[in-house]
């Protein structure tokens, strides 16, 4: 028989993974809605797909900020710093036009998932890191192909 919290955890991984993916459909939707539309539409959707990437780029940093709270945090200094970079990067790019924010925002994406690489093992997150990088991936491609659309 398998334990309660056994399942809990299956469920929740399952929730997460679910979550996680529908999380590209915007990204996907809005990359290809950046080479179908014209006009004030496309500047509209460059813009979305650019405030859609810095908001995910501004919860993967505070993912970070979440790490380093407890006060026994391994690196603790370094989660709360780091939880703020991506944020204040993502802010700059949505000030600069798309075909330049939204390289920055790909390169943004990349490295925090080089940090969470570096970072997760240490929380046990290790197995969570193959699903973070098909992500990452998806993420970054539309980035690119979006910015290669203006």
């Amino acid at each position: 028989m398998q334990h309660p919290a056994s399942a809990l955890q299956g469920d929740i991984a399952t929730l997460v993974h679910r979550l996680a993916y529908a999380g590209l459909i915007p990204f996907v939707v809005l990359a290809l809605l950046m080479w179908l539309v014209v006009g004030d539409v496309h500047a509209f959707v460059a813009m979305a797909l650019c405030a859609y990437a810095a908001a995910i780029a501004s919860f993967l940093g505070g993912i970070h900020w979440g790490m380093g709270l407890p006060l026994d945090a391994p690196a603790r200094r370094f989660h709360l710093v780091w939880g703020v970079v991506p944020s204040l990067v993502a802010w700059v790019a949505l000030l600069m036009p798309a075909f330049a924010g939204l390289p920055l925002l790909a390169l943004l994406l990349v490295v925090c998932y080089w940090v969470d690489r570096r970072t997760w093992a240490a929380w046990g997150w290790a197995a969570w890191l193959p699903m973070r990088l098909r992500l990452t991936s998806v993420a970054v491609l539309c980035c690119v192909l979006g910015a290669s659309a203006t």
